[in-house]
């Protein structure tokens, strides 16, 4: 006779017992007991260990034993599987959910199959994910960002491994053995989904760190979970959430470690331009306006949460709004001063037989820049039909520049540059990486890939910039 028995219930795990077990709960509404889904392979694992009899009933998903892809890994992508196979280590949690040696780590997240893999882009961290679907051979959801990600996804494993590919999101609901979803129809569906899977795969994986899609995770029972991302840490430490609910990171490795290899190698250059003298004298004073309210009120923006303190007076302090004013209208003359014009003008005659990403942090300079150089130009105004056009006609050369606000900077199969130009940005290491990972593809001719890093001399640029090197 069994002690214990489970079952998936709406994102929860349906627990019957009398026993004291881990992350269990007593649930007086339904007079049973409940646990998070996300916690039920170690909450099996833990019975097993026990040697408690228990029925399981959780998981509807099926088996796809004949899954067969045709890539081959490279030495870093084996090793990266090879350690989220292994996961973290084997240490159980006791019912109090302290671990056995007496530690309070989470024994969740060390488990085999669970784990984040921080890859460059450019590096294959789908071929990993393919090849870990294939040797699990489970119904396997596979969650993205954007649609663009959808349809890369849907494209490839309907080549890796035929069949129908299942579809939450553009438009469409429907669900296969293999799904890919958006993390927007991923959060509406999770808790009706919750057990068709035992494979799921978080592509970009750090978005999971936002406040609504964490309940993703939670909701899923799947008990293999890999996390896919070039730079997993967080400003804001969500990253620590992801470690709860997808594992830590297990494997990593940096551009420079693949560069020359795997990835074409690379150098970055930085050109400092000047304000003229009347956008120094508009600066300078904008400037003032944000630092006099600083010295006034004693705060020191040392960190996120003096600018969230700064925010918050805003809505009832008119001097702290105006100085918020202040500093963007410092910021958009430092980032779009016409010096930064005069210097892509020079790196666009220099490169005039390379293929040219230039990225900017505002839409308006975009479009300036577009009309300028007569570049085809791609914001989030940008329909994704006429996206997909560029990028066809860049793909094929038709089109050899192509000037983007942060649209392309993930979650966007990129045709290969050589040569991106940084006129600006934030202080953000991932938004680094990734526009850095859009040059960093093997060339055909074995050439080098080149960031240009423009920024403006003597202004909190300087300080952006080293932010996110």
């Amino acid at each position: 006779m069994s002690d214990v028995t489970l079952d998936f219930e709406n994102g929860t795990l349906r627990v019957g017992t009398d026993r004291s077990l881990p992350y269990v709960e007593s649930d007086p509404r339904s007079k049973t007991h409940r646990a998070p889904a996300f916690r039920y392979a170690p909450l099996v694992d833990h019975l097993d260990a026990e040697g408690v009899p228990y029925v399981d009933d959780v998981l509807d998903a099926p088996d796809l034993p004949d899954l067969a892809s045709e890539y081959e890994l490279r030495a870093y992508q084996a090793d990266a599987l090879a350690a989220w196979e292994a996961g973290g280590g084997e240490t159980e949690p006791t019912t109090d959910g302290a671990t056995a040696d007496g530690t309070t780590a989470d024994a969740s997240a060390r488990r085999p199959h669970w784990g984040v893999l921080e890859l460059p882009t450019g590096s294959g961290k789908t071929v990993v994910a393919v090849k870990a679907i294939e040797r699990l051979g489970t119904g396997t959801l596979v969650v993205v960002p954007t649609l663009d990600l959808l349809d890369q996804w849907r494209r490839e494993l309907r080549t890796e491994f035929g069949g129908p590919i299942g579809q939450l999101g553009g438009g469409e609901q429907y669900v296969e053995p293999l799904t890919v979803a958006t993390y927007d129809s991923a959060y509406l569906r999770a808790d009706d989904l919750g057990d068709r899977f035992g494979f799921v795969v978080f592509d970009e994986v750090h978005h999971l760190g936002g406040e609504g899609y964490r309940e993703i995770a939670r909701l899923l029972a799947a008990p293999a979970r890999m996390g896919l991302t070039a730079t997993f840490e967080r400003p804001d430490g969500a990253h620590e959430v992801v470690a709860d609910l997808v594992g830590p990171k297990v494997y990593g490795v940096d551009a420079d470690e693949l560069a020359g290899d795997h990835l074409a190698p690379y150098d970055v250059k930085r050109r400092t331009v000047e304000l003229t003298e009347e956008e120094r004298r508009r600066y300078e004073a904008e400037q003032s306006v944000f630092t006099d309210y600083l010295a006034r009120s004693n705060i020191q923006m040392r960190s996120g949460s003096d600018y969230q303190e700064l925010v918050k007076r805003s809505g009832s302090d008119p001097k702290a709004r105006e100085a918020l004013l202040a500093k963007q209208r410092a910021r958009d003359i430092m980032m779009n001063c016409e010096a930064k014009v005069t210097a892509l003008a020079d790196v666009l005659d220099r490169h005039r037989d390379d293929r040219v990403i230039v990225f900017t942090a505002h839409n308006d300079l975009v479009y300036r820049l577009s009309e300028r150089f007569l570049l085809p130009a791609i914001t989030h105004q940008t329909s994704t039909a006429e996206r997909r056009e560029l990028l066809e006609r860049f793909r094929t050369g038709e089109y050899s520049r192509i000037v983007t606000s942060n649209v392309l900077d993930e979650g966007v199969d990129v045709p290969d540059a050589n040569v991106a130009v940084l006129l600006s940005g934030s202080g953000s290491e991932r938004e680094f990486t990734q526009r850095l990972g859009r040059v960093l593809r093997p060339k055909a001719d074995g050439g080098r890939a080149l960031l240009y890093e423009v920024v403006s001399e003597e202004t909190a640029e300087e300080r952006v910039a080293a932010r996110r090197r």
